[in-house]
């Protein structure tokens, strides 16, 4: 994906120095301009890796609590179990 990221980036920087040769003599601006669009591809490309790992953690998150649900509802019965036995134990006052 990182790939078939930066070749879009690329592709953009090489777009937008098609788009601007229309002023051949102002090499300057158009290294400028390219610049300016590389820089709002790769703030792009920045913000979609960000939005894709936070997903990415939201399903790892998803599936360890549906993986370990069962598990807690075990450990709650074994306290409760131990609670029940510990309250018979306790004696009235």
């Amino acid at each position: 994906m990182k790939a078939s990221l930066l070749l879009a980036l690329v592709c953009t920087a090489v777009l937008a120095a098609g788009a601007r040769a229309d002023a051949p003599r102002e090499p300057e601006g158009l290294v400028k301009k390219v610049q300016e669009y590389a820089q709002k591809a790769t703030a792009m490309a920045k913000t979609a890796f960000s939005m894709v790992q936070e997903s990415e953690v939201a399903q790892q998150a998803r599936r360890w609590l549906s993986d370990n649900a069962d598990l807690a509802k075990q450990r709650l019965a074994w306290l409760k179990e131990q609670l029940v036995e510990l309250w018979k134990r306790t004696p009235v006052a």
